[in-house]
């Protein structure tokens, strides 16, 4: 049966807490809040994305598996929604997308069209949430509440977006090849 969230405003969150799906409160600051946001935020903007590129269907996957990470956060006791499986496929995905691009010889600026653009601020929101999980999982306390497949999941996320990136670079008229950073001489 699902459970009906029937109040918006339960003012639970005016003393600078937060409820898990234990029932337990954190402060708002706490580094599992930060990873739980973090993962949101790369969620919202993922949605941001789907709107550019409604044909994508992976990232709606990507946002289901964002959405059980969070839950695995909210949960705190192990559970492992995210598998192996599902690691793989994005593995897979990121290959898929990069088989058709030049290999890369230097470093590349974000640009590139909007599309491409966003992409590359999705790799970096990504890269903070690994960042903030990792942090937690470096909590003594917290380590074992982790799945390490939810990491490696978040890890990978920044390759997807930095491929998906180049290819919708690749496919932008604002592009004029790959733009690199120049070097100041001192």
């Amino acid at each position: 049966m699902k459970r009906r969230i029937g109040k918006v405003v339960t003012r639970t969150g005016d003393d600078g807490t937060t409820g898990l799906a234990t029932g337990a409160r954190l402060s708002k600051s706490a580094p599992r809040i930060h990873a739980i946001g973090e993962i949101d935020e790369l969620n919202a903007y993922i949605g941001l994305l789907r709107a550019l590129l409604p044909d994508m269907e992976t990232l709606a996957e990507i946002q289901q598996q964002l959405f059980n990470i969070g839950g695995e956060l909210a949960m705190a006791d192990g559970s492992k929604l995210l598998t192996e499986p599902v690691l793989l496929a994005l593995e897979n995905d990121v290959a898929e997308l990069n088989e058709p691009l030049p290999p890369l010889t230097e470093f590349i600026l974000p640009a590139g069209g909007e599309c491409a653009a966003r992409c590359h601020l999705a790799r970096a929101v990504a890269r903070r949430a690994e960042r903030q999980w990792i942090a937690l999982a470096e909590c003594d306390d917290e380590r074992d509440t982790l799945n390490p497949l939810s990491g490696r999941y978040l890890n990978r996320l920044s390759d997807y977006f930095f491929v998906l990136a180049r290819l919708q670079a690749e496919d932008s008229s604002q592009w004029r090849g790959t733009e690199r950073p120049k070097h100041s001489s001192p």
